[in-house]
């Protein structure tokens, strides 16, 4: 589905090493199984907590439904089936930037996208291919789920 931007399974390695700078938040750092890119991700702890060692399913697209023609708000009490209903954490935010490591000879092998869901931040870093369908000012969807192991 064109809507999927990005699909895997994370582990956590590290959780707040600067220390935590918020009470009901923590800086998560870790890394994907499949496409071994690194993610950096503020989670509200508060409503779920996550520890370290925790394996979880992270699915970034533009759409909760199918059947979307148009990007609408997420609303939490409209009980029509989406993607939110399969995660346990749901956010929303903007793309504010992208960077390559392209040199003046070469494009970028490897891309940084950095997503706000207002005021938690995402770093996703790795594989310029995985993150081709980043794009700058886009409005994105994060859905989160833990895994048992």
């Amino acid at each position: 589905m064109g809507d999927i931007l990005f699909e895997d399974i994370f582990d956590v390695k590290d959780i707040d090493p600067d220390g935590q700078k918020f009470d009901r938040v923590s800086r998560l750092f870790c890394e994907s199984e499949s496409f071994k890119m690194d993610l950096i991700l503020d989670v509200n702890t508060q409503i779920y907590p996550m520890a370290l060692g925790d394996k979880f399913r992270l699915l970034i697209c533009t759409k909760l439904r199918d059947d979307q023609t148009d990007d609408i708000e997420y609303n939490p009490l409209d009980t029509s089936p989406s993607r939110a209903d399969q995660f346990e954490y749901v956010m929303h935010g903007r793309v504010y930037r992208i960077e390559g490591d392209e040199t003046a000879t070469e494009s970028a092998s490897n891309l940084k996208a950095y997503v706000s869901f207002g005021g938690l931040l995402m770093r996703l870093h790795g594989d310029a291919n995985n993150l081709y369908g980043f794009k700058q000012d886009a409005n994105v969807y994060l859905l989160m789920k833990k895994l048992a192991f």
